[in-house]
């Protein structure tokens, strides 16, 4: 099964209407046929960016109970990876969902990412491997 590795942007694009990327992601999402793969720091990153609406913010929370996204928990050495990688990426800077997704591409070895953010451009796995956005192409 084809799976991909989803951050926030494209999460609360999904869930807010007003986004300017709402009806990409939104007709993407309706198409995709694969898993989403998250953390919990992107799911409080979301939640947080939806809080001003507690209805969407209860939307997005049904959707990732019905499985519309799988989270994940990193593993032990996940805190140290993350501040190794953000001391790395200091001048983007790199936020601890960002970080977590970075672990998640290595426990899982899924390199496919639905982001909205070009830092995911930059970013490198200790293989020197790019992450692959699919949202990039549509």
């Amino acid at each position: 099964m084809l799976r991909t590795i989803a951050d926030s942007g494209p999460l609360i694009a999904l869930f807010e209407p007003a986004e300017r990327n709402h009806a990409r992601v939104r007709s993407f999402i309706e198409d995709y046929e694969g898993a989403l793969l998250t953390t919990w720091p992107v799911l409080t990153e979301v939640g947080h960016m939806l809080g001003h609406s507690v209805d969407r913010q209860l939307a997005f929370l049904q959707w990732v109970e019905r499985g519309g996204v799988e989270v994940t928990t990193p593993g032990a050495g996940a805190v140290s990876l993350i501040r190794q990688l953000s001391e790395k990426y200091r001048d983007l800077p790199m936020d601890i969902a960002d970080g977590s997704l970075i672990v998640l591409a290595l426990e899982s070895g899924v390199r496919d990412i639905l982001t909205l953010d070009r830092d995911f451009d930059v970013y490198r796995l200790p293989d020197r491997s790019r992450f692959n956005n699919i949202l990039a192409s549509t």
